[in-house]
């Protein structure tokens, strides 16, 4: 079982001069729940390399068991400190993708044509891919393959407009998840704000919110069980 987790490498949280990137959270808990099911883990990120953690994703609020885990794991920390660049990555060599949430992916992922034509050709290929709270984003321009939005007339969730307005970003982010995913057609659904909620319709599974990332770990586990 090979899946390949793709991370920004955005760092700039729009021009208020603070600093994005991935949620540490998203990544670490389904790295931990893949890893465990003993799938083999590719990382990858538009620039390679070490890609951008949210700082804030280190408050102590943020934290989790799997947060703490990866603190003291030397081995993931250099898995991701070496993430491959995505012009080097074929859909084909893996079984599923998965995508960790963050603001970063609203700025880069979402628009980056590598990214999307990986999602393009894994579900042509009829391959699972999963996103997590703001990383759904990066379905924003990708196409099923009858040149329509791959959202169109899917159950689809990520990061809510109002929990974005919770945060305070709704006027500093690009675009809102939830707006852009209703605008492609998506038949977007929610649960209350910062509570665990996930979505599968076919090959696309999206998670709401940093307490749904184990949940769409899991989910992507299953799809590659069933």
């Amino acid at each position: 079982m090979k899946i390949l987790m793709v991370l920004t490498s955005h760092d700039r949280l729009g021009n208020t001069g603070q600093a994005t990137g991935f949620w540490l959270e998203e990544f670490a808990s389904p790295f931990y729940v893949f890893r465990d099911a003993g799938a083999t883990l590719t990382l990858a990120s538009p620039l390679g390399g070490q890609p951008p953690i949210d700082p804030k994703s280190f408050d102590e609020g943020a934290r989790t068991e799997a947060t703490r885990r990866f603190d003291q794991d030397a081995s993931a920390q250099a898995a991701l400190a070496t993430t491959l660049p995505l012009t080097n990555i074929d859909a084909s060599e893996f079984d599923a993708i998965f995508y960790p949430g963050g603001h970063g992916p609203l700025w880069d992922l979402a628009e980056h044509p590598d990214s999307i034509a990986l999602i393009e050709q894994a579900v042509a290929l009829g391959k699972p891919v999963a996103a997590v709270c703001h990383a759904p984003a990066v379905l924003r321009h990708v196409k099923g393959s009858d040149g329509t939005p791959l959202v169109r007339g899917k159950r689809v969730t990520g990061f809510s407009n109002s929990e974005e307005e919770a945060v305070g970003l709704t006027q500093i982010v690009p675009f809102l998840v939830e707006e852009m995913l209703k605008e492609n057609g998506g038949d977007y659904r929610r649960a209350a704000d910062w509570q665990s909620h996930v979505e599968q319709d076919g090959l696309l599974i999206t998670g709401q919110n940093p307490a749904s990332s184990d949940a769409t770990a899991h989910a992507l586990l299953d799809a590659l069980n069933a």
